[in-house]
């Protein structure tokens, strides 16, 4: 399906931003080959500083189990290393490459990954006009099997992953491909939703005739 890997990453945090100080307390990236989830890394994190306690209500993630997680300085390096240069995706993406940054930055690293896609975006152009692009309403919505606790790291990466393969598999029935290149959707992520399908009738369908 999937021509390259694309890695899923979903970040829990303490807050919005963290040019406010705020930083990451979980991490889950999983890797994507061909249609299916072959690999992942997660792992709570110790970045030394309060979880405030709606984000505890909110996620379920303690003080105590942070105060007892990997540090920041020992996770990153590890996460970088699992993507590597693969393609890298979450939804919302511009919210997790944000604190990606940030937090490898802290370590002196910087990520290596091809291309950026969001699974947001991308759904507002492949189904435009449903009532909501919340992952778990859009999960709901799309039939897609929402495991595990929303709002902890690895239950949000894998229904964003299994997103991300159902809008392949859309693409595929629709247009007729056999596999899609991440760099597709990283264009898609850059029109409008309504240039969508005369794009990938243009770009796509007169080279799978």
């Amino acid at each position: 399906m999937f021509e390259k890997p694309i890695v899923m990453l979903d970040f829990e945090t303490t807050g919005l931003s963290p040019a406010m100080g705020d930083r990451i307390t979980e991490v889950a990236a999983l890797r994507i080959v061909g249609g299916r989830i072959v690999d992942r890394y997660v792992s709570l994190v110790n970045c030394g500083v309060r979880v405030p306690y709606f984000i505890t209500q909110l996620t379920g993630i303690t003080q105590s189990m942070v105060n007892s997680a990997p540090s920041s300085i020992a996770v990153m390096p590890e996460l970088l290393r699992f993507i590597g240069t693969d393609a890298l995706a979450a939804h919302n993406a511009s919210f997790d490459l944000k604190f990606l940054l940030a937090e490898s930055e802290r370590v002196g690293m910087i990520p290596a990954h091809e291309r950026l896609i969001c699974s947001l975006k991308l759904s507002r152009r492949i189904f435009p006009g449903l009532p909501s692009y919340k992952l778990g309403t859009l999960a709901s919505t799309l039939g897609i099997p929402f495991s595990g606790t929303a709002h902890r790291a690895e239950a949000d990466a894998e229904v964003s992953a299994n997103l991300l393969i159902h809008i392949a598999e859309h693409l595929g029935r629709t247009y007729r491909l056999s596999s899609i290149d991440p760099s597709l959707f990283e264009c898609l992520n850059k029109i409008s939703a309504i240039k969508v399908p005369d794009y990938l009738h243009r770009q796509i369908a007169p080279a799978g005739a």
